[in-house]
């Protein structure tokens, strides 16, 4: 009789811990997000819009950097008049092999601090993940230095985001994820080698597997949306990034405003003044962050008709929906053309092609060889932008920022960011994309580019079931 009744108890609790575990899983799937986050602004005239591109190439065999972004960024730093907000996913600047990296941490930090020093009074709020604290394992060495010289800087809080690991996830809510932090790690830093030590508190933070991933740079005079970070071991990477004036600037500084309020923090942002007259502008421009971006694509692969253009740039591609959408679209006679990162390396690691290769092969099936696909030809670095540029008799439109395609940046899991540019054929930023996408395409100069034989016929029925694997059970780092 006694051993009955320790048995009954016994499947009370577990049935209650199931139950539980299913409320908070289900919870934190479709729970509301915090106010202004994953928006998509008005659609604004803007006074301008510029194209920047950072290319890495080989040349009589060697690494080539034809790099812009930074430049301009820095530049930015400087002709700010009355306030300066970022947010950047990476900011650090350790390096596990020094290959000649460009400080791209210490410049922008340099940067940062002279201008405060300058201008004390200057508003300079500058947003991050927490990766550059190790998960709160240590201090960012490239962040504590501006906040000792007055800039407010923010780590971003991302509990208030849904689960992109909901198995695990589930389980760090119901314990761990209510444990102290400590700055006395004893476990190996994973990002790079020779790093600070982190704790067993960070590590299964980490394991969210979720990130503030937006790239912005805003200030009273202009804002960039970007695929590049100030990380140095990240120094080599292809990137691209659009600055854009005008009205849209509002609405960037209230996005960003909104994950400083989730993050906790009561920091006052500026506002943008408007000094000009925009509305003879031929350009309109959009801001989307987080979810609303994967509506935007669809809806701009959906109004494609025959003959028309759509151009793709990625870093990751494994979003079904519009995998889906741009076989159709191939289909209905569409030309679609990728360029993408092989998913061969990363800092110097090897990978297994994922998702990439798998995603790569379903399209060319699905589409009876209609989609065009050719490799970045990559050495050390990663072909790391996430743009879509689309051609149609009317009008052409590039969405472009820190989105990869896929379900955790477009489904409400990361933090990110978008441009949104429509406007006429022979508006110069069109022509500058348009340039862009040909040059690589077409090895105008160098070899940017490979065929798609190159890495596909490696693809392994392994890889196939890992994909399947890890889409299904949603167990990835992309």
């Amino acid at each position: 009789m006694k051993n009955s009744k320790w048995y009954k108890k016994k499947r009370f609790y577990f049935f209650g811990f199931l139950i539980t575990y299913l409320i908070i899983f289900t919870y934190h799937q479709y729970k509301s997000l915090p106010e202004g986050i994953s928006i998509i602004s008005a659609e604004h005239r803007a006074g301008s819009v510029e194209f920047y591109r950072d290319l890495t190439y080989e040349e009589n065999g060697e690494r080539v950097l034809d790099h812009q972004i930074y430049d301009r960024v820095y530049e930015m730093v400087d002709e700010a008049e009355n306030f300066i907000v970022m947010d950047i996913f990476m900011m650090d600047g350790r390096v596990s092999e020094e290959k000649g990296y460009p400080d791209l941490a210490g410049n922008l930090m340099e940067k940062i601090i002279r201008k405060k020093s300058e201008h004390p009074d200057m508003p300079i709020i500058f947003i991050t993940d927490p990766y550059n604290t190790g998960y709160g394992s240590y201090e960012g060495k490239w962040l504590h230095p501006m906040a000792d010289a007055g800039v407010d800087v923010i780590v971003t809080d991302l509990a208030d985001l849904r689960d992109s690991t909901p198995i695990y996830s589930t389980i760090w809510r119901m314990g761990p994820m209510h444990l102290g932090k400590s700055s006395n790690g004893w476990l190996p830093n994973p990002f790079v080698e020779g790093g600070p030590d982190m704790t067993i508190r960070s590590f299964l933070d980490l394991a969210n597997i979720k990130a503030n991933h937006r790239k912005v740079v805003i200030t009273d005079q202009s804002a960039m949306v970007m695929s590049a970070n100030a990380h140095d071991e990240s120094g080599f990477h292809n990137n691209v990034g659009y600055e854009v004036t005008g009205p849209i600037i509002e609405d960037m500084l209230r996005a960003e405003e909104a994950v400083a309020k989730m993050s906790g923090s009561d920091v006052e942002f500026p506002h943008y003044q408007i000094t000009e007259d925009y509305t003879g502008s031929d350009l309109k421009v959009a801001y989307s962050t987080e979810g609303k971006t994967k509506l935007q694509v669809i809806s701009a692969i959906q109004n494609t008709d025959e003959d028309d253009d759509i151009w793709l740039a990625m870093y990751y591609l494994s979003e079904p929906e519009i995998i889906d959408e741009l076989v159709e679209a191939a289909n209905r006679e569409v030309n679609v053309s990728i360029v993408l990162d092989p998913n061969e390396t990363a800092f110097g690691n090897k990978k297994t092609g994922l998702p990439n290769r798998p995603v790569v092969n379903e399209m060319v099936e699905n589409s009876n060889e209609k989609i065009n696909i050719r490799w970045y030809n990559v050495g050390v670095e990663q072909f790391h932008p996430k743009m879509m540029f689309v051609r149609t008799d009317e009008m052409s439109k590039i969405i472009s920022g820190s989105t990869n395609f896929t379900m955790r940046n477009m489904r409400d899991y990361n933090l990110e960011s978008a441009i949104i540019v429509s406007g006429p054929h022979d508006a110069q930023v069109m022509k500058d994309t348009e340039a862009y996408f040909q040059q690589m395409w077409n090895n105008e100069g160098a070899e940017y580019t490979l065929p798609l034989e190159k890495y596909q016929d490696t693809l392994s029925f392994w890889q196939r079931g890992v994909y399947w694997m890890q889409k299904t059970l949603k167990l990835t780092t992309y």
